[in-house]
């Protein structure tokens, strides 16, 4: 059975919601995975989800930040943030167990600049799901890790290379620290399947026309263990919603995994 994941920074659910569902509509995933909802667990449109055929599975914030797990089915098993006890200052990761799945959607945080303090709270932030991972899992499980991972890690990945070199996103200390998350036994399923294709995710608002000029960065990822790398069958970028009127700055990105294969 092929099974569709997917990721998407909505840059606001209650905003951006059209675009949302008009997205669901045309692709139906079996799991979504949502950054930046900004919104509490009781503003999230759970009617309107519900309403598309989603289980949704919330842990928000008000104003800021915000994660999600849209799923056909009922997860699993379910954790809200680091500790899964609601301690966690900022709703920046979510995880479900769904068919067999563990899928960790994290919405990384931005870092503003390399000589802000912030900058040290997103290396800390990738410390931490490491010690996540090695404490709690095994590279031999089926794991997803994908969202908003707020690192382009090749130069292919950002429209200008030198020019972004050192600066957020594209710091040397960034893509170490997200180089240290994959060495646990993550697999870029988008270069998996595209090795040499110039791909982005995410263009500027700031940036005057950076969509049509393709002047972009990629940011968000899907990442698993190498059992489910292994039966994956394709990732893709959906750039149109970007285009549309009313975008986020993001756009989605999907993957077709042959649950069949990840035994074999």
């Amino acid at each position: 059975m092929a099974w569709k994941i997917a990721t998407f920074n909505v840059n606001g659910i209650r905003s951006r919601l059209h675009v949302l569902l008009t997205w669901i509509e045309r692709n139906k995933p079996d799991v979504l995975c949502l950054q930046e909802i900004k919104c509490r667990d009781v503003e999230f449109p759970f009617d309107a989800m519900r309403d598309a055929g989603y289980e949704a599975s919330v842990f928000g914030q008000k104003s800021f930040h915000g994660v999600a797990i849209l799923s056909l089915r009922k997860p699993e098993e379910l954790r809200r943030g680091f500790g899964g006890d609601g301690s966690d200052v900022e709703a920046r990761l979510i995880a479900a167990k769904i068919d067999g799945i563990w899928i960790f959607n994290t919405y990384v945080p931005q870092g503003r600049s390399p000589d802000n303090p912030a900058f040290q709270e997103k290396l800390a932030f990738f410390a931490r799901l490491k010690e996540l991972f090695s404490r709690e899992h095994k590279p031999s499980e089926p794991i997803v890790w994908t969202g908003d991972i707020n690192v382009a890690p090749e130069d292919m990945d950002v429209f200008a290379p030198k020019r972004m070199e050192g600066k957020i996103g594209f710091h040397p200390e960034e893509k170490q620290a997200l180089a240290g998350v994959v060495s646990w036994g993550f697999i870029d399923l988008f270069r998996k399947h595209h090795p040499e294709l110039r791909q982005f995710t995410f263009w500027d608002y700031r940036l005057p026309k950076s969509f049509d000029r393709d002047l972009g960065w990629r940011l968000d990822h899907i990442r698993a263990t190498e059992c489910v790398a292994r039966a994956s069958i394709d990732c893709r970028v959906d750039a149109a919603p970007r285009g549309e009127p009313g975008p986020s700055d993001h756009a989605p990105v999907w993957a077709e995994i042959e649950l069949g294969g990840i035994g074999a």
